[in-house]
């Protein structure tokens, strides 16, 4: 699995520098026409051309009577898959590597490409560090502690969480971690019904939740949750000192830095695992409350965490600019890992209360935290000096809360206006829906479809 894994990273690299140089090879800065297949073309999605090292981008290509080819243009990733019988006629040893995990590697670098055309970034080369797992879609057997994965054979393994009655396996990622492997399953059960979501006219109830250091969860309703602080802690701190320091102390390359770099690693994945468990139990706390609606903060974790910007005197020399003391904050709002926390509340609220419980989900609000405990709950009054810490006295009115149930609750209202104003703007669509003409024939003049959009947009 080892060797199949460094294959794999060496044939996801390859494939990305295959598509970077046909793409620089056949740089155009417009959209152009394809003379062969006269239609308009984009270089950004058909940047593979017939003589690069991805083959033909036309699959067995036919002509009609006006000369026009038949069959549509191939993406870059189906070529390349296409390709693979000629990779391990080329380089035999990847023969030895089960053909649908090839595939799923490929499929990999279509998403990357994908979240890149998105607007995120662009994909980058893997190394040791960051390429770590392969994905089976197919011929995955699991009999109590034994599981038979395709060209590996049977093993043993330990059965965490036995797959109920009903449920077919889809895929399987087998997953290198400092301290073994790690086999995740994808199961499917065709029977459950989708998901329903509550129609925004029935959220009655909203919850505002404040995520913070000092204490990770303020609620709206005065409840706080603790931050254990898992690698943030004095004791947690002082022992990843002392690994760290062994490893930098090592010969770099060495068999001893290697060891030391493996224990530094698996104390890492320890408070990996303790944060995740931790945060499925608070997600899990937040939304078995009696509410119909969660109220988030809607953060940008990334933009938080960066650096802060250089500050320069007239002559062109550096400047203190407070990075030093925000290198602590940055390292405590890693270790509270408020996205993760976002991602588990969200899908504990749609999905695991409507399969387990047998009921609606709930609504997950995201709203704008700005100035939320800046902001005073009895005049409006909004300044920086109203906060001190914890503290929150209104220098207008003398109002005087704690300052992140303060936010807690102004996070929870701003939530019931999202909720409100939406709920009039469904309510003024079936007013109008009402006043169409029967005459009118369009689908956009039945009621029901017009509800349906508003709930779809709603869910978007």
């Amino acid at each position: 699995m080892s060797n199949w894994v460094n294959m794999l990273r060496s044939h996801y690299n390859w494939c990305l520098g295959d598509r970077i140089s046909q793409y620089n090879q056949q740089y155009i800065q417009c959209e152009y026409c394809d003379l062969r297949a006269k239609s308009e073309a984009c270089p950004l999605t058909c940047f593979v051309s017939k003589n690069g090292a991805t083959g033909s981008p036309w699959k067995n290509t036919l002509f009609d009577k006006e000369g026009k080819p038949k069959n549509p243009r191939r993406s870059p990733g189906d070529i390349q898959i296409t390709a693979l019988p000629e990779l391990k006629q080329a380089r035999p040893w990847y023969g030895g590597i089960d053909s649908t995990i090839l595939q799923q590697n490929v499929k990999r670098l279509d998403i990357a490409y994908q979240n890149f055309f998105d607007g995120r970034g662009f994909p980058k080369f893997k190394n040791r560090s960051n390429f770590t797992s392969f994905t089976y879609s197919m011929g995955v057997k699991v009999q109590g502690s034994k599981i038979y994965l395709p060209k590996l054979g049977w093993m043993r393994f330990h059965n965490s969480r036995p797959i109920p009655n009903g449920f077919t396996i889809k895929a399987a990622t087998v997953r290198q971690r400092q301290d073994g492997w790690f086999l995740s399953i994808r199961i499917e059960d065709k029977t459950v019904p989708d998901y329903i979501a509550k129609p925004l006219a029935e959220v009655k109830k909203v919850i505002g939740c404040d995520l913070g250091i000092t204490k990770l969860v303020h609620l709206s309703d005065r409840y706080q949750i603790d931050n254990p602080k898992f690698s943030t802690n004095k004791k947690t701190r002082l022992i990843l000192k002392i690994r760290q320091k062994s490893v930098s102390r090592k010969a770099k390359g060495s068999n001893n830095q290697k060891k030391s770099a493996k224990k530094l690693g698996r104390l890492h994945k320890r408070i990996a695992d303790k944060r995740q468990a931790y945060q499925w139990k608070v997600a899990n706390k937040i939304v078995s409350r009696n509410v119909d609606g969660i109220a988030l903060e809607d953060l940008n974790v990334s933009g938080m965490m960066k650096r802060c910007r250089v500050k320069t005197d007239n002559r062109g020399r550096f400047m203190p600019n407070g990075q030093s003391r925000k290198k602590g904050l940055n390292r405590a709002i890693a270790d509270a890992g408020w996205s993760d926390l976002i991602l588990k509340i969200e899908y504990l609220a749609v999905f695991a209360l409507a399969c387990r419980r047998h009921q609606q989900g709930k609504v997950v609000i995201k709203v704008n935290p700005q100035n939320s405990s800046r902001e005073c709950r009895s005049c409006g009054h909004i300044h920086a000096s109203n906060r001190n810490r914890e503290k929150f006295i209104c220098t207008e009115c003398g109002y005087h809360e704690h300052a992140d149930i303060g936010a807690a609750k102004t996070i929870r209202d701003r939530g019931l206006e999202i909720v409100r104003r939406d709920s009039a703007k469904l309510g003024a669509r079936h007013l109008n829906a009402q006043k169409i003409s029967p005459r009118s024939k369009s689908k956009r003049s039945e009621f029901g479809n017009l509800i349906n959009q508003d709930i779809k947009a709603a869910k978007s």
